[in-house]
């Protein structure tokens, strides 16, 4: 075989290879995660979600067991402006909330809490049900730098979890409550001597 063969083979094959992702279990602690989206150094090139370490397609994976519901918050922290598309194994989960396309200014935010305490960063909340989860996302809407889409920023994703009331508590509550009403509504009757 010829050498420029072999380098057509070895080229296709580069080209053809699949890309790595990196999977990062998603602790339900209530804890940040970061990701980035940034197309100069994303393997494919694209605003996906991205290990920053190696421009790989980054997702965050979990189970949440029987009789508990999570609330899974995605945050851009990056540029206020952008917005995420979210997934769930590639199916659309959702979007987070809309705001105003920013200008990148070179300023940047990367504290958590401060960019989820500041509407101008866009934010989700999504309640999940029991299940496995691989969740990711991609940019919807990039801050603005010289009149071009940026197509870079940080963002972080985070899970709790709660237990579901069991429909005898819930009964009972309501129950309960029933109870004070009828107890209240009866002093109010009774007239006072």
């Amino acid at each position: 075989m010829n050498k420029q063969l072999m380098a057509a083979a070895l080229a296709a094959a580069v080209i053809a290879a699949p890309a790595q992702a990196t999977t990062v279990a998603l602790a339900a602690d209530g804890t940040w995660n970061g990701f980035d989206v940034d197309n100069f150094i994303a393997a494919d090139f694209g605003t996906g979600w991205i290990d920053n370490t190696d421009g790989s397609a980054e997702n965050f994976t979990f189970t949440i067991a029987a009789g508990q519901v999570g609330t899974l918050t995605v945050l851009d922290a990056g540029y206020a402006g952008d917005t995420f598309s979210v997934t769930n194994f590639g199916s659309a989960l959702g979007v987070t909330s809309s705001v105003p396309v920013g200008t990148y200014d070179g300023s940047d935010s990367v504290d958590f809490d401060d960019a989820f305490k500041d509407p101008s960063f866009s934010r989700g909340v999504f309640q999940l049900q029991a299940g496995s989860y691989s969740i990711s996302g991609s940019l919807l809407q990039s801050v603005q730098f010289g009149g071009f889409d940026l197509d870079a920023t940080t963002g972080a994703v985070r899970l709790s979890l709660s237990a579901i009331p069991e429909p005898s508590s819930t009964a009972l509550m309501f129950a309960g409550l029933a109870a004070v009403a009828l107890l209240a509504r009866r002093r109010k009757s009774t007239p006072t001597i």
